[in-house]
């Protein structure tokens, strides 16, 4: 069987690490110096090649005085640098057919492209030239704000974020989890320029940097290409320096949970969540997690969809879902319908919660494996997803599991484990949240 990746070994400058995992795909970490990390996964037959370079601080970790400086900073590193211009970037990546783009998240941001293998070089100088040398300039800065109001207000004009968006806050009241990742409309418009630089150069550093690149690319190649290109944009990679350590997956959750949350909107329909507290991203039963959710609402099979869709018709979208994250994570069932039946969809989510408790068949446990396996497989046929799951692995984990092995763990997760997780579910408190007309 492939082997796993244990990226905790290999923490100090000059430390590599090398294994073979699957279908002859070739997995390689390396510290460089100044405590850049690199990891690759050379991909046999594969023409694409996709580089992420990600930076370990999200919204999470924004002070007061730089709330909404993380989302700020993922649109102002494409507005140009000393070398480029917003659209010399846009234009590079256009010349060659590739594609660009940034996720800010709750605890990370990525700067990603995906190009064909031979443009690899330009796509790792031009995404680290973005990242070591953002201009900022008054008048970018000035013109973004006002792109970001616009994003928020169309996320505000889907009353279905808007759901989950409050679903996150009411879970984690008082949290710095439970903001929103793109900052309100009034944090964006009181975030000074000196308040988004500052946290720039406080978190782009060579020791918060990671750059994963999978697909056809040579390790020690691509390991080239980021020292040079680091160097170029003024970065110090000197010195045996140590990377910035994984967050604390054992720190106290201080925050409360916020029963009942109601926004009145003139809807055609309600929205509702219904849920709880999560787990940590590194929790054991992840694996469980992932099964249990295929069961309750991963898919036109599962227990909500076939009761509250197939055979009452009370809505068109509905799921259950699970958002992890270092030290908390969010678990909730989500169902869209007719105003006048909202009480009803909730009563229904949450009593589909509580019969998985008292038991699951054999059939829906070997379903569910089989939904994970397949979507898990067709999942990572693409160069993107392949460096996604590197990075993530390297920022959250300390380890990477082969795909084997992380479907054997979905193959060893029990009946009685899936009822348990259940059961523990439903004991927990529940935040109820709907958006939609007032009753």
């Amino acid at each position: 069987m492939p082997h796993a990746l244990p990226l905790v070994a290999a923490a100090t400058t000059g430390s590599h690490l090398t294994v073979e995992q699957d279908a002859g795909a070739i997995i390689r970490r390396s510290v460089l110096p100044g405590g850049v990390r690199v990891l690759t996964e050379h991909i046999p037959g594969m023409r694409s090649a996709t580089v992420g370079a990600w930076v370990g601080v999200g919204s999470r970790d924004e002070t007061p005085e730089h709330a909404g400086s993380t989302h700020f900073l993922e649109h102002l590193l494409f507005k140009g640098t000393p070398r480029r211009t917003a659209q010399d970037i846009a234009v590079e990546f256009d010349r060659v057919g590739g594609e660009s783009n940034a996720m800010t998240g709750k605890e990370f941001t990525c700067y990603y492209a995906r190009v064909i293998d031979r443009d690899l070089p330009t796509a790792i100088d031009v995404i680290l030239d973005m990242v070591t040398s953002a201009s900022i300039t008054e008048e970018d800065f000035e013109m973004e704000r006002g792109v970001i109001l616009e994003e928020l207000a169309m996320n505000d004009d889907d009353p279905g974020d808007v759901a989950h968006e409050r679903f996150t806050e009411a879970v984690l009241t008082g949290h710095p989890l439970g903001r929103p990742i793109g900052g309100t409309p009034a944090i964006i418009r009181s975030v000074t320029r000196d308040a988004v630089i500052e946290h720039y150069r406080e978190h782009y550093t060579p020791a918060g940097l990671i750059v994963s690149a999978a697909g056809n690319v040579d390790h020690d190649t691509v390991c080239g290409m980021v020292q040079e290109a680091l160097a170029l944009g003024g970065w110090d990679l000197t010195g045996q320096v140590a990377p910035v350590a994984r967050r604390d997956t054992g720190a106290a959750v201080d925050a409360t949970l916020t029963p009942e949350v109601r926004i009145t909107r003139d809807l055609e329909q309600a929205h509702v969540v219904l849920g709880s507290r999560g787990f940590r991203a590194t929790d054991e039963r992840r694996a469980t997690l992932g099964v249990m959710n295929a069961i309750l609402g991963g898919g036109m099979s599962s227990r909500l969809f076939q009761e509250i869709r197939e055979k009452r018709g009370l809505a068109y979208s509905v799921y259950s879902f699970g958002a992890p994250s270092a030290e908390a994570g969010i678990w909730g069932m989500y169902g869209a319908c007719n105003p006048s039946k909202a009480d009803e969809v909730e009563r229904l989510l949450a009593a589909g919660l509580e019969e998985l408790a008292a038991g699951v068949t054999d059939e829906e446990l070997e379903r569910a494996k089989g939904q994970i396996a397949g979507t898990t497989v067709l999942r990572l046929e693409d160069s993107y997803s392949r460096m996604s799951r590197l990075g993530k692995a390297e920022l959250v984990f300390g380890e990477l599991w082969s795909i084997e092995e992380s479907l054997a763990q979905v193959r060893a997760v029990t009946a009685d484990a899936v009822v348990a997780m259940a059961a523990d579910l439903a004991s927990r408190e529940r935040a109820s949240v709907r958006v939609g007309p007032a009753r």
